[in-house]
């Protein structure tokens, strides 16, 4: 594991390599030359980049929003959604 620091930005890829073996899991063998166009076929490769940054973003809303709630006096802890004061 890396060593946890003060970070700016984040940045989050998918290598060839974790393509071949995300193909692999599933019973799939992919070569490095197939992965690559692969992943530079009909976009793929930006629309991956489009998925990541929405999911990267309702992860983070969903994290400021548990932390805005626990902090709200008269809110309870956000293992308790249901009851939460909105």
């Amino acid at each position: 594991m890396t060593e946890k620091k003060k970070r700016q930005k984040v940045v989050a890829e998918i290598t060839v390599a974790h393509l071949t073996e995300f193909a692999s899991e599933i019973g799939c063998d992919l070569t490095q030359d197939e992965a690559i166009a692969f992943l530079n076929e009909e976009g793929r490769a930006y629309e991956m980049w489009k998925h990541m940054m929405r999911a990267g973003e309702e992860y983070m809303k969903s994290v400021l929003q548990r932390q805005t709630r626990n902090q709200l006096p008269g809110t309870r802890p956000a293992s308790h959604p249901r009851f939460t004061i909105m």
